[in-house]
């Protein structure tokens, strides 16, 4: 196979995001509704908008905390109508989205940075998710007085703050369960990155796991807003939904920028399409993930050893490039494959879960087969998303003015490049084999290593430079693809990406793929791939980007062993 891309097929592609990625003021899913459907519509205007502008457009649900951005309900017709409204930036629909430690704890070097004293101590971590299972695993070291210690609802129509749906609870215990409180005289115990973190539980999914743009993106102003009172320096969002325009477009991505610009790191899941056939999982990358600011996390599968040498990515992690904006991520990978951790009893995921996953809950009592109710487990980025929050948690508490660039920057560094170059998963029930290769769209910075980020001293050089997650391009006549980055940035006085890397005009990301001038992909991107430069083929389907734990994600749980 050709190490490099076909370019007519690249063309093609491009030429048909390049028209799905033009500069229009209405989304391009409202344009292809019937003018006489009513939905909610999310109208960001240039200036804050008048009291009469707002009565014009229809029935006002909501002003959003940045004051420039409203949920108005309206027809279909009324929307595309706002192409001409000369104070309308743009309008998109409110979208519906969805949600996206035994082994994988030590897998990531977590127990040296716990035996160490490094904890999260002091640190608050806001959940954007389902809500949260008052645990006693997320009470403190000594079991008395719970960590979570603020709970809000975004859901309209609903007032519970629990989580209903268990997604949430699962997640934030990756994050901060403790493993001491839940039950006693167990045979394992499954601690989380960063044990003794305060939680901040903001519920924006329902009890099916789904929720709307506008509850993410009023559960982040209110993460912003809290931000002091509660010392919030890292938030988790595992969920996001399909890519329909630029990032700079897009209000969600919007909201988790002005969060990483209020000083909160921003970590986000990948997406679960890595098994998307048309694409081989290459331009999957789900929204807000695709937004060049946030961490962005894949999904490595820890095999359920210590030791990392049997690790390889999961087949259903999502890849770059982004759509539209053709960004690289993910920004690095971390353990998502039967991910142990809390369960909210009751929930719709515990019941369902127990129903099609034989043992779903392996957590025994000494002598007892019956599994637990304090624990389940699940798969997905999902679960890689807060072992990135919790070693963010980590970073902050032992140095606590790290800004969230630097978090970026520390984290990306110092990831490892253990993975093989090629890397294949078979499934059973489909009698399907799965391959994913190391490369930067698969992998990005590498592996995450707790260890290493908390020794890493290296600091941006300047407050203004920001890393942001650089774009490639591609030329055209010497068939190469290129980096673009924001500015000339260097970590310290050499930052090694690999064996020697600037992440500037000059790297080397890992030790085989070359941003540049020239483009060594390894064998992977082909045309055979079927690698979606633009984003014709999946723009306007709307697809299941968290941890759905659809019957296919159930399969791949069952056999990525």
């Amino acid at each position: 196979m050709t190490k490099y891309l076909n370019l007519a097929f690249i063309l093609v592609i491009l030429s048909s995001a390049l028209a799905f990625a033009d500069d229009k003021k209405v989304s391009k899913d409202i344009n292809e509704m019937n003018d006489n459907d009513e939905s909610d519509v999310i109208v960001q205007f240039i200036r804050p908008p008048t009291a009469i502008e707002l009565s014009a457009l229809g029935g006002q649900k909501k002003l959003f905390a940045n004051s420039k951005h409203a949920l108005i309900h309206m027809t279909a017709g009324m929307a595309k109508r706002l192409a001409n409204n000369t104070n309308v930036r743009y309008a998109s629909p409110d979208r519906k989205l969805n949600k996206t430690l035994e082994f994988a704890n030590p897998g990531v070097y977590a127990d040296f940075a716990f035996n160490s004293g490094w904890t999260g101590a002091g640190v608050g971590v806001a959940v954007i998710d389902s809500g949260i299972f008052d645990s006693p695993d997320f009470n403190s070291s000594t079991c008395t007085g719970s960590r979570i210690v603020y709970r809000a609802n975004f859901v309209v129509g609903e007032t519970t703050t629990g989580d209903t749906y268990g997604h949430g609870t699962h997640v934030a215990g990756i994050i901060g369960g403790n493993s001491k409180c839940a039950a006693t005289g167990m045979t394992r115990q499954f601690r989380g990155i960063a044990p003794a973190v305060n939680i901040i539980s903001l519920r924006a999914l329902n009890a099916q796991g789904s929720g709307t743009d506008s509850a993410v993106i009023s559960a982040i102003d209110a993460a912003v807003a809290l931000k002091n009172t509660y010392n919030i320096r890292v938030l988790n969002l595992s969920l996001g939904h399909g890519v329909y325009e630029s990032y700079t477009l897009d209000p969600l991505c919007m909201a988790v920028e002005r969060a990483w610009k209020a000083g909160i790191v921003v970590v986000v899941s990948a997406g679960n399409m890595g098994r998307y056939a048309a694409t081989g999982g290459y331009g999957m990358i789900s929204s807000p993930g695709n937004d060049p600011f946030v961490i962005t996390v894949g999904a490595a599968n820890d095999k359920k050893t210590i030791t990392r040498v049997d690790d390889i990515i999961a087949s259903y992690s999502s890849k770059g490039p982004t759509l539209v904006d053709h960004v690289v991520k993910p920004d690095l990978v971390a353990p998502g494959n039967i991910i142990m951790s809390i369960q909210s009893p009751g929930s719709t995921l515990s019941t369902t879960l127990a129903a099609q996953i034989p043992m779903q809950s392996y957590y025994t009592s000494t002598g007892n087969s019956i599994p637990s109710t304090a624990y389940m487990k699940m798969s997905g980025t999902s679960m890689a998303a807060p072992m990135v929050a919790g070693a963010a948690a980590l970073l902050i508490q032992k140095t606590p003015g790290l800004t969230p660039n630097q978090v970026k920057a520390r984290l990306m560094k110092t990831a490892s490049k253990t993975f093989p170059t090629t890397m294949t998963v078979y499934e059973r029930q489909t009698n399907t084999t799965y391959t994913m290769y190391k490369d930067a769209f698969t992998i990005g910075a590498g592996y995450l290593d707790v260890t290493a980020a908390l020794a890493n001293g290296d600091l941006i050089q300047t407050p203004a430079t920001t890393p942001l997650s650089p774009r490639v391009a591609l030329n055209n006549l010497t068939r190469r693809l290129s980096l673009i980055t924001a500015n000339s940035l260097v970590w310290g006085d050499n930052v090694v990406w690999g064996d020697n890397v600037v992440w500037g005009d000059s790297l080397v990301w890992g030790d085989t793929t070359i941003f540049g001038s020239t483009l060594v992909w390894g064998d992977t991107s082909t045309s055979a791939n079927g690698l979606v430069w633009g984003d014709s083929m999946i723009a306007r389907q709307s697809l299941i980007w968290g941890d759905s734990l659809s019957k296919s994600n159930l399969t791949e749980i069952v056999d990525e062993l």
